[in-house]
């Protein structure tokens, strides 16, 4: 999940915020992986009190409430009104997670207050990612740490390179700045470094993982393969590529994006390559 601008805010309460929530098992399997690596990276101590921004419908927040234990706590902060619903209604009986509906970049955060800030996902949309960083910073303690999942470039990310690749014939998509908000803003490695020092990070460390990721469901692979396609057509690159196409070249691609995911293995899913940034970092004292 994301935390957004103003423009993306209105995005996420409406169909995004819906679609996530329509395919959110799909999409937290897909990025369980991601997840798990990026927590474990975290340090986690028992009776830590974590900020996950971006929680989507919770399922890192509750994996993070799991670690902190019962004297513990964990603040999830997403700005899609359904996924904070889903997550509030998904929540265990007395697990230490509370969830508020706001933008991480201006939410009203008590200071000095958390362990940790995390997220899988979820910092990449930004519209000023400096100010948005350095105003979470002063919700951590001087001691606190940052630990959060990005994805690196595209080509290195199959569930967007192979639909994207697989449409070109038909659409050609709008030129998109590599730097604005998106899910594919902090590639860049230096950028992102450069991002967190402005804002006052410190000891600040990106390691590469690639992981294959179970992309779409079916009892077999025949559903597999059109329950990825779904699933691409729904949320991503695609989804917005194809938004203002008309039926015909809409039923095109998605026969093309069929072809192009069927060539990957899985049975139930299918297997497609993925490649994030696991980054870590202090808050300097």
């Amino acid at each position: 999940m994301t935390s957004a601008p103003p423009s993306r805010t209105h995005e996420w309460a409406g169909a995004s915020g819906d679609n996530w929530v329509v395919h959110q098992q799909r999409l937290d399997l897909m990025l369980e992986a991601f997840g798990e690596t990026a927590i474990a990276a975290a340090g986690i101590a028992p009776a830590d009190h974590i900020l996950d921004i971006g929680c989507g419908a919770g399922a890192t927040s509750f994996a993070l409430a799991e670690r902190v234990g019962p004297d513990g706590q964990v603040l999830g902060v997403d700005i899609s009104p359904q996924l904070v619903a889903r997550a509030r209604a998904s929540a265990p009986a007395g697990a230490p997670v509370l969830f508020q509906l706001a933008d991480a970049a201006t939410a009203a955060l008590p200071p000095a207050a958390f362990d940790l800030i995390f997220s899988r996902f979820g910092v990449m949309f930004f519209d000023d990612p400096v100010a948005a960083f350095a105003h979470m910073r002063a919700a951590l303690r001087p001691d606190g740490r940052l630990a959060f999942a990005c994805w690196r470039a595209p080509a290195d990310n199959d569930w967007v390179r192979l639909p994207m690749a697989a449409i070109r014939p038909l659409v050609t998509p709008p030129p998109t700045d590599p730097l604005a908000p998106g899910p594919f803003a902090f590639a860049d490695r230096e950028r992102v470094e450069t991002i967190l020092t402005a804002a006052g990070f410190a000891d600040i460390e990106m390691a590469p993982f690639d992981a294959v990721i179970p992309y779409g469901w079916g009892a077999t692979r025949a559903e597999a393969i059109d329950d990825a396609v779904r699933l691409a057509s729904a949320v991503g690159p695609l989804s917005r590529a194809l938004a203002d196409q008309p039926d015909d070249i809409r039923e095109k691609a998605a026969a093309a994006v069929r072809a192009a995911l069927a060539e990957r293995p899985g049975e139930t899913s299918l297997l497609l390559d993925g490649a994030a940034w696991i980054v870590t970092a202090k808050n300097r004292k």
